[in-house]
């Protein structure tokens, strides 16, 4: 299976950063839809959008390379390559929050007003994203058979592109993007419940995304590695903990006081 989508010559475009770029596409969409549903300014979510990504893939690969250092510290210009693959999407959600923290401060405008409008759209965003494993053969899981595959019911390309260099493995790419599918709607049923308070929908994310991603972490074959201890599981473990705290803590108060559809209805001018 090739990595290459179109070769210029010159140029080559790899299907990871297709997938990835339809991903941030495809997750700005339901932003901005949403964004445009509360009334908040395009032109600040839209500024957001593009640097959030940035300083996101910018702290994706450099949370990839650390746990890498051994190789990248002899060779450096390969930390630019990232259409050869190399991303943790916890380091791109650490950067990307950072500059959020920033962005929002700036302007004197709530977190987790913005966090609530995001996480729909990253998580839909990471369920497209991951497709871009798949066609650079990695995020695979355990060892199995043709057969195996066969009796889940999976396409025969997927099938096909589970065959790494003779040993088929496990499409957990495949599972943890149906999990984000499930969230992804998880979080549009939420969001229509009348009483939703500013922070749940956040911590809702961080819940779901942390629970799946620390099972499916479980039993993959190239998990970035803490001495015996899988990084991502960890991570998880701390995400779900922080995203529990948060649902919970933000039910405090009035059931009137702080809901998400009320404060969303504010129009950030600039």
């Amino acid at each position: 299976m090739s990595r290459v989508a179109l070769d210029l010559g010159v140029i080559q475009i790899y299907w990871y950063s297709i997938f990835i770029f339809l991903g941030v596409m495809l997750g700005s969409f339901v932003i901005l839809r949403e964004c445009k549903k509360q009334k908040i300014n395009e032109d600040f979510i839209i500024n957001l959008i593009f640097y959030t990504v940035i300083f996101g893939l910018i702290g994706a690969r450099l949370y990839y390379c650390a746990f890498h250092w051994d190789y990248y510290s002899q060779y450096p210009l390969e930390i630019l390559e990232i259409w050869n693959g190399g991303l943790a999407i916890h380091g791109g959600i650490l950067a990307g929050l950072l500059f959020i923290f920033f962005y929002t401060k700036k302007y004197k405008i709530k977190l987790l007003k913005i966090t609530d409008i995001l996480v729909g759209g990253l998580i839909l965003g990471q369920a497209v994203g991951r497709w871009g494993n798949f066609f650079n053969q990695e995020a695979f899981g355990q060892e199995t058979t043709r057969l195996t595959l066969e009796k889940l019911n999976l396409p025969e390309f997927i099938i096909d592109g589970m065959n790494i260099n003779g040993t088929y493995y496990q499409p957990m790419f495949l599972y943890e993007s149906i999990w984000n599918l499930f969230g992804f709607s998880a979080l549009l049923i939420i969001k229509r419940y009348r009483y939703l308070k500013t922070g749940q929908l956040t911590g809702f994310y961080m819940m779901w995304y942390s629970f799946g991603r620390f099972f499916i972490e479980a039993f993959r074959s190239d998990s970035l590695m803490l001495g015996s201890i899988k990084v991502a599981q960890l991570v998880s473990i701390v995400m779900f903990i922080l995203g529990l705290l948060l649902f919970l803590f933000s039910k405090k108060g009035s059931r009137f006081e702080g809901l998400y559809k009320e404060e969303m209805k504010e129009n950030i001018k600039f």
